[in-house]
């Protein structure tokens, strides 16, 4: 019955000072409504990463040539300072590599995708021009990026050196008018590399828009598949690759997984004094892109809780003034025969009400702002209950640190000269 007492009281002080109160409130809701604002933003971006991501594959490692430091252990102390910029045809993984991990590692392995690039180039038709990534791959490429084919069929290793490609819808729709069944078939001719090349149409697929190119309104530059030897005929006869991708098995430790591929290709690279073979996964990249935003929020939330500080020492003032102001009523109660517990418990809920209050305008505010950041960049709002919870809890806490030693000063006061005072 008393806490319910002291809570009424409470109210009934901060609406007879509003201004003051909401002063003395101001550090708490800045403070609070920073923190919420920060982490829902964090986790909106989070949770988009990892969707996004997760939608590359989470089983995918990717096997590419990284230069050799001057203190890798694998080079025997033999790297060059300033090794080759771009890696020569030597370099390269090569499918005698591939194909002996195929065999390495049946159980593990669900698909390969290799891939050539040929650059960017562009495809005419009348006034329309449209810019594509002109790309050689193999016929699990679809297997391991999970392309959604919509008409037609996908490249196929047997293929050879066939001029057919495989196209977006997006590419369908600006060049033939149309990204239905009847684009299959279709001749175009296709510039890159300074070469005009003609090809069919043997496939369509679903372009999936990132959402980047929907925010800066630019016009999408869709990848246009080719046989893997068409490719590397139009590149020289160049056979090797920089990197792929190999999708791992289902039930299959990506993990462990992961350091056996990286361990079997650069087991091949001992002997070479510029490169090696590294691993990555979806999985691992999403493990650090989770720990360094975490390290963010964390690092940005800690120089908003000084705000909290601030508006703690702000409620402890205002009480003092409070309570000085207050003497006589206090005085009058001490009279009455309340005593000293029932005083301090009387000012430390009024300091805690104060900071709930501020807390909860806090966390409206944030969730406000949060959500708002996170629309500007096209992110799902995802507001943290935990982080609410955490700085309702800890506004109770500071109300209750910040408000005990005003509390303390007003249960000692000798109710003489309380009731003396003017």
């Amino acid at each position: 019955m008393q806490l319910f007492d002291n809570i009424r009281l409470a109210f009934g002080s901060l609406w007879a000072n509003k201004l003051r109160a909401l002063l003395t409130m101001l550090g708490i809701i800045i403070g609070i409504g920073s923190v919420i604002a920060i982490v829902t933003l964090g986790d909106s971006l989070t949770g988009s990463i990892t969707d996004s991501l997760q939608s590359f594959g989470i089983n995918n490692i990717t096997v590419s040539l990284q230069q050799k430091s001057e203190d890798d252990e694998t080079s025997g102390g033999a790297v060059r300072m300033f090794g080759p910029a771009n890696p020569s045809s030597e370099d390269l993984f090569t499918d005698a590599m591939i194909e002996e991990f195929r065999s390495a590692y049946p159980e593990q392995i669900y698909a390969i995708a290799l891939d050539q690039s040929l650059g960017s180039g562009q495809v005419q038709q009348g006034d329309t021009t449209v810019q594509v990534t002109a790309m050689g791959v193999n016929e699990e490429y679809a297997l391991a990026n999970d392309l959604n084919l919509l008409h037609g069929r996908f490249i196929k290793d047997s293929d050879g050196e066939r001029q057919i490609a495989v196209v977006s819808d997006v590419f369908c729709e600006s060049v033939f008018g149309t990204s239905g069944a009847s684009v299959l078939g279709q001749e175009f001719e296709l510039t890159v590399n300074g070469q005009l090349l003609k090809f069919y149409v043997a496939g369509v697929y679903e372009y999936d828009d990132d959402g980047f190119v929907s925010m800066t309104g630019a016009d999408p530059v869709t990848e246009l598949y080719l046989p893997l030897e068409t490719a590397q005929k139009l590149n020289g006869g160049e056979t090797g690759y920089q990197s792929f991708t190999v999708v791992a098995s289902t039930g299959t430790d990506t993990t462990a997984f992961l350091e056996q591929v990286e361990s079997f290709f650069a087991s091949f690279y001992t002997r070479n004094e510029s490169y090696t073979a590294t691993a990555s996964s979806m999985e691992s990249m999403l493990e650090e892109m989770t720990s360094m935003l975490n390290t963010v929020k964390l690092a940005i939330s800690a120089i908003a809780a000084i705000s909290l500080l601030v508006g703690g020492i702000g409620v402890m003032n205002i009480m003092l003034v409070s309570i000085t102001e207050r003497t006589r009523e206090i005085g009058t109660r001490k009279a009455l025969g309340a005593p000293g517990f029932a005083i301090r418990m009387q000012f430390i809920t009024e300091a805690v009400v104060i900071c709930l209050v501020g807390g909860a305008l806090g966390v409206a505010l944030g969730v406000g702002l949060g959500a708002a950041g996170a629309g500007l960049l096209g992110y799902a709002a995802k507001p943290s209950l935990s982080a609410i919870g955490l700085a309702v809890s800890f506004s109770m806490l500071i109300g209750v640190f910040f408000g005990y030693y005003p509390a303390g000063k007003a249960a000692k006061m000798d109710p003489i000269e309380a009731l003396r005072y003017e």
